[in-house]
């Protein structure tokens, strides 16, 4: 039952960090800077990021982010955050265009009965946000990933 709980907890994170933390980076991780104009419509939203490397530093801050959260932290403690974090990884790389597939369990039967709260949701929004800030992600990138993933909260939270 642990189990279950983690992982479904985990989940959140996952759908959380897919809404927004796709957009990790769009050069500044690896000096790439921004695409020129017109570039955005040819690449990708996950090479416009950095590819894989930027989105697991942004997933690594976020992480770190939830563990100091004291709104939400306790609701990870049993989590395997090694799995997790490969996780949200492939989540984010998939969803934005990547190699990556995601393997997980799908949202809407994950959190089940979890009573997750508009509150949770939005303190993992908050620290996913303040991840993002730290590698100077632009809103347009935020904005795009929103539009393709912002739908997932519905499956999430069950308590307004």
């Amino acid at each position: 039952m642990m189990v279950s709980k983690s992982v479904g907890m985990g989940a959140i994170v996952l759908s959380a960090l897919a809404v927004l933390a796709g957009c990790a980076d769009t050069g500044s991780l690896n000096g790439a800077g921004h695409p020129a104009a017109g570039a955005t419509a040819t690449k990708s939203l996950y090479d416009r990021l950095g590819g894989k490397p930027a989105i697991t530093a942004v997933v690594d801050q976020f992480v770190a982010n939830v563990a100091a959260d004291g709104r939400i932290n306790s609701r990870f403690a049993t989590t395997d955050i090694p799995k997790l974090k490969g996780h949200l990884v492939d989540q984010v790389c998939g969803a934005t265009g990547g190699p990556c597939s995601y393997h997980g369990r799908d949202m809407k039967s994950t959190h089940l009965g979890m009573q997750i709260s508009s509150a949770d949701f939005g303190a993992l929004v908050q620290d996913l946000v303040a991840a993002l800030d730290k590698f100077n992600v632009p809103a347009g990138e935020k904005s795009e990933l929103l539009g393709i993933l912002g739908p997932m909260k519905k499956d999430i939270v069950e308590v307004p």
